[in-house]
């Protein structure tokens, strides 16, 4: 489970990445003395954390080979909490009202000298997609640990309670003491021959 879970991550932080490099806004300005402008914002310029969170998904998956019971709950937990940040950057693309103000400040190009703004919606797909194998990862990884766990647990030795040591200090001395009065210990008890020849 945890391989299956490193590759999902793997692919999630290439697609992050690749949603890093594609167009999500355009916006057209115009001062009045040239042509229109317009400047595309990739989704690495719209949204500063994708390329970090790409880069913790490919750390969360080189980690998971080095930790184990509740360490990897923990990292588990950290790639749930990143994945839903990034379905919200890709959400928040299409519920926010009007890019347009927001993509002039980037673009650093005036609000007055505002034309128009278009959204392109195929890096928040891939946004999306990524945050879903992102999840997926997150529950592989939380699954593997509780596997570690109970099957650590299963293998582990009871310890012996005192009565229980008692009980068989006293079936080896009873074992010695028939074994000296010629009885043969090993027949069953309810054989009246029980004397040794």
């Amino acid at each position: 489970m945890t391989r299956i879970a490193q590759v999902a991550l793997v692919l999630a932080a290439a697609a992050l990445w690749a949603a890093s490099r594609i167009t999500w806004v355009e916006v057209t300005s115009f001062d009045g003395l040239g042509q229109p402008k317009t400047v595309a914002l990739a989704g690495a310029q719209w949204s500063t954390a994708m390329i970090p969170l790409a880069v913790l998904l490919v750390a969360a998956a080189v980690a998971a080979l080095a930790v184990r019971g509740w360490p990897l709950r923990l990292l588990a937990l950290l790639v749930a909490a990143a994945s839903a940040g990034m379905a919200y950057l890709a959400i928040s693309l299409w519920t926010v009202g009007d890019v347009a103000v927001r993509a002039s400040h980037i673009a650093e190009a005036p609000v007055a000298d505002l034309v128009g703004s278009e959204r392109h919606y195929g890096g928040a797909v891939l946004t999306v997609a990524a945050a879903v194998v992102t999840l997926a990862g997150a529950v592989l990884l939380m699954r593997a640990a509780t596997a570690e766990r109970s099957g650590a647990s299963r293998y582990t030795r009871r310890a012996a309670t005192p009565a229980e040591e008692e009980g068989t200090e006293m079936s080896e001395r009873m074992m010695w003491d028939a074994l000296d009065e010629g009885a043969d210990p090993t027949r069953d008890p309810s054989d009246p021959d029980t004397k040794g020849r």
